[in-house]
């Protein structure tokens, strides 16, 4: 199926090269990273995840800085590939806890016997944590997390909070505690990215959330979990559950459109009391993927305004506010707004007492960036830019500027009101009482805003 497999660092070294057929040319590392790294078709300033140069296909996908890289000359599945990638990187933070490029280097014996488990010949084998225990016998070697510096999802619980230990997504499934003995926790958390789309007058045109639960489990013995969500849980867009379930449709009831479980789950009493059972496997797994498109409370309200200033000049005002608990604060947020392409100059005005803001004209995409570290919630955020023209503007610069995008992170926040209301662990003894962690976050997929 693939020829060839490598990881590649953000400066385009090899960390890992494995060849499985030898029909593509040993170079084909440097021919790839040259390609995306200069990649200009069409205007776009990313190379697509597939595309091909000189009769050999290239897939990649990037996870927290890495590039994972399939080549192929056959006609294979692009989206088969594509998950093959993703299912190795998962697969590698299992084993080593820490997903980065040091992490790597220093298990490179492990991370080469592992790829000749997941894939032999080319053709996948498995990709299931649970299944290579059997037949990976090297012990991963640990990398300090505390002098990492915090990248990606894997940061986004390392907040100081007494509910969530640092060590929670920075753990290998394989390697005991120091000491010989394993720590018995396990961690679920409820994932879910938002698309929001707004009318120029501040009305919301569409709106959809994709969530997931994700698991990941540390238990011994694999004992069996309950994991009980919200009663009033409706599925299907009337409101009617895939299940016939005729519970309660009162104020607090969570309407989703459609979800999947994993094949792990059982769901012999989910539509009687919305609890679901399974026996988790080794490694990180999705227990269920849910979408909702029903009428939510968006996180952020976006304004936006655009005077003219003069033949030119025109001023840009650009106002956030949080629309949720003071008690909960959003994190890595970044606003965008693309201006016109005859915009020279942008000089800004933030609030008085600005603490952590930063802002930005990326003049090579003609683009003002604004960013700020954390937001509280219900604080109200202001932005003044005046933009200066190389030439007068002969129409409507609301129609050449925009929309306003966002992205963001929230921790311990979610749109949906999907709970989980408690985690059971089958006891094997009256001591047992392994640690549990459910945990939210709500990320923004789409949010944009016209003008």
């Amino acid at each position: 199926m693939i020829s060839q497999f490598f990881v590649l660092s953000q400066r385009g070294d090899n960390i890992v090269f494995r060849d499985y057929r030898g029909d593509v040319q040993k170079g084909s590392a440097e021919i790839f990273f040259r390609k995306v790294k200069f990649w200009k078709d069409d205007g776009e300033a990313e190379a697509p995840p597939v595309f091909n140069v000189d009769g050999v296909n290239y897939f990649h996908a990037k996870v927290v800085g890495l590039l994972f890289v399939a080549t192929t000359r056959a006609n294979v599945s692009p989206s088969l590939v594509l998950e093959l990638l993703l299912r190795i990187a998962r697969v590698t933070k299992d084993y080593l806890g820490i997903l980065n490029e040091d992490s790597i280097r220093k298990n490179f014996v492990l991370m080469y016997e592992l790829l000749d488990e997941v894939i032999d010949f080319g053709y996948v084998q498995t990709t299931s944590t649970e299944v290579l225990k059997s037949c990976v016998f090297n012990e991963p070697i640990m990398i300090d997390a505390a002098r990492m510096p915090p990248l990606g999802p894997a940061a986004l619980f390392m907040q100081g909070s007494k509910r969530m230990p640092g060590t929670a997504v920075t753990k290998s499934v394989v390697a005991n505690e120091p000491g010989g003995r394993k720590r018995e926790e396990i961690f679920v958390d409820i994932i879910e990215k938002i698309s929001v789309t707004f009318s120029s007058s501040g009305y919301i045109l569409t709106s959809e959330i994709d969530g997931t639960i994700q698991m990941k489990s540390y238990l011994s013995g694999n004992p069996e979990i309950r994991l009980a969500l919200n009663e009033e849980l409706n599925i299907g867009s009337s409101g009617r559950s895939l299940y016939d379930y005729t519970g309660s449709t009162g104020s607090g009831a969570v309407i989703l459109d459609d979800c999947n479980f994993h094949e792990s789950v059982h769901l012999d009493s989910f539509d009687v009391d919305r609890t679901l059972t399974l026996v988790p496997h080794d490694g990180e797994f999705p227990v269920m993927n849910y979408r909702m498109t029903q009428e939510f409370k968006p996180p952020f309200h976006i304004n936006t305004l655009i005077e003219e200033a003069g033949s030119l000049k025109a001023e840009v005002i650009l106002k956030v506010r949080a629309e949720f608990p003071q008690n909960i604060t959003a994190n890595t947020v970044v606003v965008q707004m693309p201006v016109p392409s005859y915009t020279s100059r942008i000089s800004f005005e933030m609030e008085s007492g600005a603490v952590g803001q930063v802002t930005d004209f990326k003049e090579s995409n003609k683009k003002l960036e604004w960013g700020l570290k954390k937001i509280v919630g219900g604080s109200e955020h202001t932005l003044r830019a005046k933009l200066t023209f190389s030439q007068e503007s002969h129409g409507n610069i609301t129609k050449e500027a925009g929309p306003v995008s966002m992205t963001f992170t929230i921790p311990m926040y979610n749109c949906s009101r999907l709970q989980v209301k408690y985690l059971q662990i089958a006891k094997k003894s009256k001591t047992y009482n392994p640690y549990r962690w459910v945990r939210y976050v709500t990320q923004a997929n789409s949010y944009v805003a016209r003008i």
